[in-house]
């Protein structure tokens, strides 16, 4: 922008209707995946991106080192946010795919499959219609660094990614106990997570490879490729620790996929201070103020300064302050939205204390489109510190 032009008036309802309907993400993805996909015609290509409407799918990732117990997180996670599971295994069984088939060939010769040929499994998987519709949970993958900046390259992106962490001692220890069912490929342990009914337990398997040995071969592994792919997911990443009882896992994991990671979008900042007399709202008000720039509101200094302007509503101000009364909400809304749609707060964002005091306050200050988007802020106090101080 021009910093010689006209300063430029910007109403002050297009910032809030930009937050409230997330304009500047809509078109950040839009611009990843024109970036990615490169279509030869890009207006069909957005139109049927927007129709899609999956930017809030769920996209994880969760890796760990073996008996972590990473696959029953993966396998609860889908289950409640009904979404798609991929493991190793679904994508080498997958049927009418020649990807598939070659990756089987591969694995039948070398027990090994390229990390090619694993990432076009992955690929292809995703763009299947049910993984595009309601997301995807990879298990697992990827292993390696190479696999990490072929997933880049293609524009596989996770929004989340959780490591699972455990002391090598407990892994091998858990691992030994470790049992699978064959029909529903859950994962149960002899200690820990011995299933209830008679013809499950009859009918589990012990997975090969969980001996002592080869459980730190593979752990020793795992270390040496995992500090290699973490640096490339540095702001979506969740380390969490699985020495702890898998509910409590399963559930800091259901929180961190469920909230949504800061936006890089503009914003101005709409920031509310709530406390009793004496707790020091003032005085947090200006040091915000100060330290961000935003304007500092206070609404009874914004009631006296009504009076001094000898405006419309001076004299209407003035009678309840000669009364000792409350000045009505009618009134002080009407003197905040004067205040509050000048250009210094519409720009540089504001800091309000001292309103609202009650519910109803607030319901009609949102209703008027000047609802905090950042914070708020409670400030308690003892009772009888906030009357000492208010004397």
């Amino acid at each position: 922008m021009d910093a010689t032009s006209a300063p430029h008036r910007i109403p002050a309802e297009m910032p809030q209707y930009g937050e409230a309907n997330h304009i500047f993400e809509l078109m950040q993805s839009m611009l990843e995946q024109l970036l990615i996909h490169q279509p030869q015609d890009p207006i069909p290509f957005m139109i049927e991106h927007l129709h899609r409407d999956n930017d809030h799918v769920p996209k994880i990732i969760i890796l760990g080192p073996p008996a972590s117990g990473k696959t029953t997180i993966a396998m609860w996670l889908c289950k409640h946010l009904n979404t798609n599971l991929l493991t190793r295994g679904t994508l080498l069984g997958k049927e009418f795919s020649s990807v598939a088939e070659e990756a089987r060939k591969q694995y039948q010769r070398f027990k090994k499959v390229p990390d090619s040929l694993l990432i076009q499994l992955v690929q292809e998987r995703l763009m299947e219609e049910d993984c595009v519709r309601r997301g995807w949970i990879l298990d697992g993958i990827p292993q390696t660094r190479e696999q990490v900046l072929m997933m880049q390259t293609l524009g596989l992106a996770p929004r989340h990614v959780i490591v699972l962490n455990a002391p090598d001692s407990v892994l091998i220890e858990r691992n030994l106990g470790k049992r699978i069912d064959p029909v529903t490929r859950e994962i149960y342990h002899t200690t820990f997570d011995w299933p209830r009914e008679a013809e499950v337990q009859n009918r589990l398997l012990e997975p090969e490879g969980i001996s002592e040995v080869e459980t730190a071969r593979k752990l020793l592994e795992y270390h040496r490729s995992i500090i290699r792919i973490l640096p490339s997911y540095p702001r979506i990443l969740k380390a969490i620790s699985a020495d702890q009882p898998c509910v409590d896992v399963f559930y800091q994991a259901l929180t961190y996929v469920q909230t949504s990671h800061r936006s890089n979008a503009p914003f101005t900042p709409r920031v509310l201070l709530c406390g009793p007399m004496g707790s020091g709202k003032s005085l947090q008000a200006a040091l915000l103020a100060q330290k961000y720039g935003l304007v500092n509101i206070c609404c009874g200094q914004l009631l006296r300064e009504a009076v001094e302007d000898q405006s419309k509503l001076s004299e209407l101000i003035q009678s309840f302050f000669d009364k000792e009364m409350t000045v009505p909400d009618d009134i002080i809304l009407k003197v905040l939205k004067g205040r509050l749609d000048r250009p210094d707060c519409v720009h540089k964002g504001w800091v309000l204390h001292g309103f609202p005091r009650d519910l109803d306050q607030a319901h009609m200050l949102a209703s008027m489109g000047y609802s905090p988007n950042r914070m708020t802020l409670a400030l308690n106090i003892i009772l009888s510190v906030s009357m000492e101080d208010s004397v």
